[in-house]
């Protein structure tokens, strides 16, 4: 009986001894992990955002705080400050984090805005909008991805988006008129009622299918007529209509 207390006094000792002896705890692994992931939003800022001329400090403010490795599969999640887009499931991407800065800086929020997304995919890019504007309706076709991307977005704590399955052709009515819209799959045209559901004075960003390019167009309401700008090219998965398979 001697012997076997012995034996159980030493691995206790052995035990406290490891306790500061270096290995990390869980608490301290979450800990680094989540340290790399900031240096890494904060790299993706300075060395892919600034550099190609984002110059919006809300925008770059946003992108540095928005925790983005959390919007994709955790396979995924080493790679997801890397300077291109990423599988999310149901054959869709999260796109590239430059792009999403683009089409967000484009659209010149200030804070007060009601925003339309067209494409939730994972949630990122409304989780961006969600900081920079007041309301955000953000409309997805595939309801997996909608419910997935609304229970991230609420438990992430970003409470002032709506995801809504849709299709995204035919906008939300209920929330109009939109002070910014934005698409993010690619049009082979502008949809006529998210042009009717723009406010005056409002813009909106989306991916147009011209030929085989996509271009990025911004489009202002002003004065009930539609000027058009062409931001360049850019490659997005399709927009789609409300197939039959995809109705519940």
């Amino acid at each position: 009986m001697g012997r076997i207390l012995g034996i159980l006094a030493l691995l206790l000792i052995g035990t406290v001894v490891c306790g500061s002896c270096g290995f990390s705890t869980n608490g301290d692994d979450k800990r680094e992990k989540e340290t790399r992931f900031q240096a890494a939003r904060q790299q993706m800022v300075e060395g892919q955002l600034r550099q190609r001329d984002i110059r919006d400090e809300r925008v770059l403010q946003a992108m540095a705080t928005v925790p983005r490795h959390l919007f994709v599969p955790p396979a995924q999640r080493s790679q997801a400050y890397d300077d291109g887009p990423l599988p999310i499931g149901q054959e869709q991407t999260i796109s590239q984090p430059y792009i999403v800065a683009l089409m967000t800086e484009s659209l010149r929020l200030k804070g007060t805005e009601t925003v339309l997304e067209i494409g939730t995919g994972s949630g990122y890019q409304a989780a961006v909008l969600s900081v920079l504007a007041k309301k955000i309706y953000s409309i997805e076709i595939i309801p997996e991805l909608a419910e997935t991307a609304q229970e991230r977005l609420t438990a992430l704590g970003y409470k002032n988006v709506e995801v809504i399955v849709g299709d995204g052709n035919l906008g939300w009515p209920q929330g109009s008129p939109y002070d910014a819209i934005i698409v993010t799959a690619a049009a082979p045209q502008i949809p006529p009622a998210l042009i009717e559901q723009l406010a005056e004075g409002g813009r909106m960003v989306l991916p147009v299918e011209v030929g085989n390019e996509q271009h990025l167009l911004r489009l202002q309401k002003v004065d009930g007529k539609i000027t058009q700008e062409d931001l360049g090219l850019v490659r997005f998965v399709p927009l789609v209509g409300d197939a039959p398979e995809r109705k519940k």
